[in-house]
C-alpha cells in the first residue's frame, strides 16, 4: 500500500496530470477523486504500488565495481502475475547478490536477463510477492511539456511530478544508442531503475540517467533521461527465455568517447578490452572506422554495428594520437563476454 503522504501526492496527480487548470479548479477535482475513489486514481494507486526497491551487490571481482561501486540500490517495476520485474541493467550487472524490496522486507531474486542494447535488466523474486503488475504503455504520444510521475521504490516510497522537457535519440559513451529517449526535469538523483508513468498509470519508461542538457545537447538545463518502455515489447520474451536479445550481439570495443569539435575523443579506455589490448589510450581521436569518417557518436556506433556485422570481427580505426595519424586493428568482441559471470554451483 501506498503510505499517507504518497495518496495525497496521487490524489494530486490525477487531478493535475490530464489538464492544465487553475488552483480553485484542481483543489475541486481533487477532492472529487478522493471521494469517488475513481478509475484513474486507482490506475495510479496499482501503478505506484507496482514499484519496489532493488538491492544489490555485485561480484568483488566484477568490472563495473569501478564505475558502479560493488554495492548497488534503485528500483524496479512489477510487469507480469509472475512477479517478473524490469529495471535498469546496470544495477544488476556482474551481479553477485539480488534482493527486492516489497513494504521494508527484502525477498531474495535471480536475475533473468540484462540487455545491453536497451539497457534492460530483469529480476524475478524467489518468493511470491504482493504487487500487482503495471501495465505497460508507450512513449510514442508525449510531447514536450506532457506532465508524468516518477515513482521510487525501496525502503521508503516516493513519488513526484516530472515534466518531459525532450525526446530524442541518446548515444551514451560507453557504445550505447538508443532512440526517442525521454528526458525530464526537475532531477531526481534517486532515478536509477524508477519508473515513469503516464495519467492512465501505465509504464512509459524506465529511469537511466543524471543528465546535464535534458533540453538540449550542449545546453546546460538538469535533468533525467528514461528509456522509453516501447524498446522493451518486441523482445521481452526473448529476454526471458534467452537472458538477452540476438541483436544486441554486435562488435564492441570497450572505449568511452565523447563528441567534441566535431570529433570523437576517447575518454576512457576500459582495462583488459580490445581497444586496450589493441593500444587505444585516452585522448586518442577517431577520425575513421574502417576507412569510413566518424564526427559522432551516432556515425561512429553506425559505422561499428553496421549491417551484417559480428563480434570478433576486426575493427580498422584511424586515429589521431597527439599529432601523428595511426592505424589500429581492433578485434572487437561481444560485450557480454568481457562481463565477469557469478560461478555456478
Amino acid at each position: 500500500m501506498v503510505s499517507k503522504l504518497a495518496r495525497i501526492a496521487l490524489v494530486s496527480l490525477a487531478a493535475a496530470l490530464p489538464f492544465a487548470a487553475n488552483a480553485s479548479m484542481l483543489r475541486s477535482t481533487a477532492e472529487h477523486v478522493a471521494q469517488n475513489e475513481d478509475r484513474s486514481y486507482q490506475a495510479l494507486v496499482t501503478a505506484a504500488n507496482a514499484v519496489v526497491g532493488v538491492k544489490v551487490k555485485a561480484l568483488p571481482n566484477a568490472r563495473s565495481n569501478e564505475t558502479l561501486g560493488e554495492e548497488r540500490n534503485g528500483s524496479g517495476i512489477v510487469i507480469r502475475d509472475d512477479g517478473l520485474i524490469l529495471t535498469i541493467g546496470y544495477l544488476i550487472m556482474e551481479a553477485d547478490d539480488v534482493q527486492v524490496v516489497v513494504n521494508g522486507v527484502a525477498v531474495p531474486a535471480a536475475v533473468v536477463a540484462y540487455d545491453h542494447a536497451t539497457g534492460f535488466g530483469l529480476v524475478k523474486p524467489l518468493a511470491k510477492i504482493s504487487p500487482r503488475p503495471i501495465r505497460l504503455g508507450t512513449a510514442t504520444p508525449l510531447g514536450q511539456l506532457d506532465r508524468l510521475m516518477i515513482v521510487t521504490g525501496g525502503d521508503e516510497q516516493t513519488i513526484s511530478i516530472a515534466t518531459v522537457v525532450s525526446k530524442r535519440q541518446f548515444a551514451g559513451y560507453w557504445e550505447y544508442l538508443i532512440p526517442d529517449a525521454i528526458f525530464t526535469a526537475p532531477p531526481r538523483l534517486d532515478h536509477s531503475g524508477a519508473a515513469l508513468i503516464n495519467k492512465e498509470g501505465e509504464l512509459v519508461g524506465v529511469g537511466s540517467l543524471f543528465v546535464m542538457d535534458a533540453l538540449t545537447p550542449g545546453e546546460k538545463m538538469p535533468g533525467n533521461m528514461f528509456v522509453p518502455v516501447d524498446l522493451l515489447k518486441p523482445i521481452l520474451d526473448e529476454m526471458v527465455k534467452t537472458g538477452g536479445q540476438r541483436a544486441a550481439r554486435r562488435p564492441w570495443l570497450g572505449v568511452n568517447s565523447l563528441e567534441e569539435d566535431g570529433r570523437v575523443k576517447v575518454m576512457h579506455v576500459n582495462e583488459e578490452s580490445p581497444a586496450d589490448k589493441a593500444g587505444v589510450v585516452a585522448g586518442d581521436i577517431i577520425l575513421s572506422v574502417n576507412g569510413e569518417p566518424v564526427e559522432t557518436l551516432e556515425k561512429f556506433y553506425g559505422k561499428l554495428w553496421r549491417p551484417g556485422s559480428e563480434p570478433g570481427a576486426d575493427v580498422k580505426l584511424t586515429v589521431l594520437h597527439g599529432v601523428s595519424l595511426k592505424e589500429v586493428t581492433v578485434r572487437s568482441i561481444d560485450r557480454k563476454e568481457f562481463m565477469r559471470a557469478k560461478p555456478s554451483v
